[in-house]
């Protein structure tokens, strides 16, 4: 639908920015912090690009104060961070390492007296390598408690500071690259046990949330959902139907649980038929449906566009961590979906796809389905960034951006109630996989793909166009 007038952003919309523990803090090892499944995972041989790790990152432990003092200049109004459960508990458990959460109390603190309300995100991929080692971590319910005792901790700390809270950070990431592609820790591929994995991810959201609720703690919770909406390649109904298998094996498999509390039937019963279905105990059920989030976290980065696949086809292909456009290989389930090229739109160097129209899509797909307020928790563009006469000039972030901004405006107009937006990332990372190549920030940060550099910080133009965003509440992008 057009609309002759955009309806303005909310007075009190969040406009923020984003980041990870592991990929900005370093300090790995400093102040009691134990030892997480990440910083094992990176020292294997040919993990990630260059051999790059998070022990430095970008040394946000350090200096946060001047990063916090960046975001004020900028009229940064959210921050979303990601707590390090090992800086609290270095095993998983037992005694809280007051020097790590006291980290974190600094943290915050330091944003609310910029004026800058912290968005947190309890689990962001780095489980204790202790409870990984002990019980293999996620692929046992021991977790669910540990998670559970770990987040209490967390809530009772900052209540009354932190409003809004992310539970899981990217849980179909994690799970999916983690225990059926073996690109994540711990690096399995198991198809029956990635979705037991997941299953108890979903226990452990729907524990949290309801603890949550029941410590009555000021504020909202619900997790945060990489979502990729898909298309058809064409009218062609064998590839309609594929399109649709994506969707409810890549996205309703897990926001219907979140939302509704139940699996999808018809990706349930296509798991049952191959016999790789989540197994559940007594009262999992129930638990799944007695957690409420008070609204979704999405994090869009680009959609997918679908053929048909036969049983004997395309399955997982190559990804490329290389920044060299076209390296990706065809990809797919056989039997599900083969995802293909769009022609309409444009990939990145890393081969995402460049598609603002599929947030608005996104927006309104889960609005309709779900009924929920939406947080978009990340967004932005992973490109080369050259510094030239002390600038970095970075005009092809700003198109991105501010193409993504209209695109919630337009879907704020359609009814679709949006809470904030923030980017990723606030200064340039640890890119997981991709190392410091790829960057995402507003702020640049003096170091090279091999880990070399002074850390300076340097605004982008990016910062600045996000300045008069925020200055003018969206009204200029």
């Amino acid at each position: 639908m057009e609309h002759k007038k955009l309806a303005k952003f909310p007075e009190n919309f969040l406009w923020g920015s984003a980041s990870a523990a592991y990929q900005v803090e370093g300090a790995w090892n400093e102040d009691g912090k134990g030892v997480s499944v990440w910083d094992t995972y990176v020292r294997i041989p040919g993990k990630t690009f260059k051999g790059t790790d998070g022990n430095v990152a970008v040394d946000h432990y350090h200096r946060y104060k001047e990063d916090v003092a960046l975001m004020k200049a900028q009229g940064l109004k959210a921050y979303r961070f990601s707590i390090a459960w090992t800086r609290i508990f270095p095993n998983g458990r037992g005694e809280i390492n007051q020097k790590g959460l006291q980290f974190y109390i600094d943290l915050v603190d330091e944003l609310l007296a910029a004026g800058i309300e912290p968005l947190v995100t309890l689990y962001h991929w780095d489980i204790p390598q202790a409870l990984q080692d002990e019980y293999g971590g996620w692929e046992s319910r021991q977790v669910i408690a540990d998670f559970v005792n770990y987040a209490e901790v967390i809530f009772n700390a900052f209540n009354g500071k932190v409003k809004r809270w992310v539970s899981l950070n990217e849980q179909n990431i994690f799970t999916a690259h983690g225990w059926l592609l073996a690109i994540h820790p711990p690096g399995k591929i198991d198809e029956k046990l990635f979705y037991q994995v997941n299953h108890h991810a979903n226990l452990a959201n729907a524990a949290v949330i309801n603890k949550f609720h029941e410590l009555g703690i000021e504020g909202g919770i619900g997790p945060s959902f990489a979502y990729t909406p898909q298309y058809s390649i064409d009218s062609d109904p064998k590839n309609v139907l594929a399109a649709e298998n994506a969707e409810e094996m890549l996205s309703h498999f897990w926001m219907d649980v979140y939302m509704y509390g139940e699996y999808p039937i018809a990706a349930l019963n296509y798991l049952k038929e191959k016999g790789v279905a989540p197994e559940f105990a007594e009262g999992d059920a129930e638990l799944l449906k007695s957690a409420k989030p008070d609204h979704l976290g999405i994090n869009y980065y680009q959609s997918a566009t679908n053929a048909f696949n036969p049983v004997d086809g395309v399955g997982f292909a190559e990804m490329n961590t290389t920044g060299k456009k076209g390296t990706s290989g065809e990809s797919g389930a056989p039997g599900l979906y083969k995802r293909v090229q769009n022609p309409y739109v444009d990939r990145t160097n890393w081969d995402w796809e460049i598609d603002p129209e599929g947030l608005r899509i996104a927006i309104r797909r889960i609005t309709s389905r779900y009924r929920t307020p939406i947080l978009i928790t990340e967004n932005g563009l992973g490109e080369y960034d050259k510094v030239e006469d002390g600038q970095i000039h970075d005009d092809y972030r700003i198109k991105y951006l501010a193409s993504h901004v209209k695109a919630i405006q337009e879907a704020i107009t359609d009814g679709a109630t949006v809470l904030g937006y923030c980017t990723w990332s606030y200064t340039d990372l640890l890119s997981w996989l991709n190392g410091y190549q790829k960057r995402y920030g507003f702020v640049y940060v003096d170091q090279d793909e091999n880990q070399n550099g002074s850390q300076k910080r340097i605004p982008k133009d990016s910062y600045y166009w996000y300045k008069k965003v925020i200055e003018t509440n969206g009204e200029e992008i």
